[in-house]
């Protein structure tokens, strides 16, 4: 009998490369953890779009259903939970400022995408992504980290007006979103979680290169690890347990809201935008924001990404395209203006997503909220315990405060500092990125004596600080 010789084997066609492409893409490695990774980012999604409904009328069903397509078919392309969030600075200065309204969200959106999308076909943002010192990254995705934290423990110890921002009080201990609530559903994805460990692997077999013989298990390290192993307790989606409780408390807190639900999407309109919303957008929009979505959106998403997925590297470039293709052709209907970002990445990293699956879950779902109950979902998500909400986004926050540890030397740990804390002080992601930049230079400066050149000082930072 002749045997077939696999270099004989036919090429796959284009088309069939594509199909078995998405199909790795949207592979479920585990139901439970991909739908447990879904509900990481939400604690950065509900408050800032439930706000803006709230306090400027957004159109929340439009929303739901462009972020829900934008989800599926970022986790088809990219195989990663790359998340989908509102972006927040002009969030930001829509909720501080009265005149700032729909027209001009949207205009900022508009044109922040296609800023985006210019530096991404030219391949600019690939350049930029080469040149940035991972210090001045790590910076970044810690000031981040810590903003999410430091916002997550108010959400959590205070009562909050999110129309307005603002704290309006100190939260009770006892009630359907108290204090006692918050602790113990925090208690529960620790114990479910723990910190987060780093999985211990082996191989089956070392010799071969398959995906099945090279499965990763995790190793228990304890006696509790062998606990949750032996009863199972690591397949337990704990954040979507906890997102699954604060909907019921939200119909206890307020069993009248059946009557405020009403079924069938919102009407989808073209967004009128004047020449004053055009340059209001620009100048209060899109110049702040613009920073923030090169840096947290487009660099550290790619440098977290070959972190946390070392086989699913891909370029600035495609990042940056999708980013602006999105707020260029949504944000014309009234979606608001989107982009990925480092700490939604890493909390749906944090609670399980492995794949491009978690993200087309949650995409799924809010495209067909977005179709069946429209705006009228706001209702619901008034009532949604925001105590819960701060837990949410406390882990997702760690989580990419975490991604800093690897620096290796104290040259490089001092320009992540310094970052950081010009970001934190500043409020400003962009002052903090400048400042990192600055400290970085001089440092590579001082090793000019060393017999390297000054760009090869700068490009092996590591190595050389």
């Amino acid at each position: 009998m002749e045997h077939q010789n696999p270099s004989d084997e036919k090429p796959l066609t284009l088309p069939a490369k594509l199909l078995h492409q998405l199909r790795t893409n949207l592979l479920f490695n585990s139901k439970w953890a991909e739908l447990n990774g879904a509900m990481g980012d939400l604690g950065t999604y509900i408050p800032i779009i439930l706000a803006l409904t709230l306090a400027r009328d957004l159109n929340l069903g439009t929303t739901l259903i462009f972020t829900g397509i934008y989800n599926i078919i970022t986790g088809a392309i990219y195989g990663v939970p790359m998340p989908v969030q509102p972006m927040k600075s002009i969030a930001a200065v829509a909720l501080s400022n009265p005149d700032f309204g729909i027209p001009e969200i949207m205009a900022a959106g508009i044109l922040t995408g296609g800023v985006l999308f210019v530096l991404g076909v030219t391949g600019l943002m690939q350049l930029v992504y080469k040149l940035i010192p991972l210090s001045v990254v790590r910076g970044i995705q810690l000031a981040q980290g810590l903003s999410f934290a430091m916002t997550a423990v108010k959400y959590v110890r205070n009562i909050q007006n999110l129309p307005k921002s603002k704290s309006i009080g100190k939260r009770p201990w006892m009630g359907l979103d108290g204090l006692i609530l918050a602790l113990v559903c925090a208690c529960f994805i620790v114990v479910i979680n723990g910190a987060g460990e780093e999985q211990r692997t082996r191989n089956s077999n070392s010799n071969s290169n398959t995906r099945e013989d090279q499965e990763q298990e995790i190793l228990p390290i304890n006696r509790f690890d062998k606990f949750k192993k032996k009863f199972k307790l690591v397949s337990i989606p704990s954040a979507f347990l906890v997102f699954l409780l604060g909907v019921v408390f939200a119909f206890v807190r307020k069993p009248k809201l059946v009557n405020d639900i009403h079924f069938g999407p919102s009407q989808i309109e073209v967004v009128r935008i004047t020449r004053r919303a055009w340059k209001d957008g620009f100048v209060k929009g899109t110049i702040p924001q613009l920073p923030l979505s090169v840096l947290n959106s487009v660099i550290a998403v790619c440098k977290l990404s070959s972190d946390l997925f070392p086989g699913k590297d891909f370029t600035a470039t495609s990042v940056s395209v999708t980013v602006g293709l999105m707020n260029v052709v949504g944000c014309w209907f009234g979606a608001m203006p989107c982009c990925h970002g480092a700490g939604g990445l890493a909390g749906q990293y944090k609670f399980g997503g492995r794949s491009g699956a978690c993200v087309a879950i949650l995409g799924a779902c809010k495209s067909t909220l977005g179709l069946v109950m429209g705006t009228s979902l706001v209702a619901i998500l008034s009532e949604f315990p925001v105590g819960v909400l701060g837990v949410l986004l406390l882990f997702a926050g760690i989580e990419l405060a975490i991604t800093s540890r690897d620096m290796r030397s104290k040259e490089e740990s001092f320009v992540v500092l310094v970052c950081t804390a010009v970001s934190l002080v500043g409020s400003s992601a962009a002052l903090g990125f400048v400042c990192g930049f600055f400290v970085y230079g001089v440092l590579c400066l001082r090793k000019l004596g060393s017999g390297k050149s000054f760009s090869e000082i700068w490009m092996n930072g590591s190595e050389t600080l």
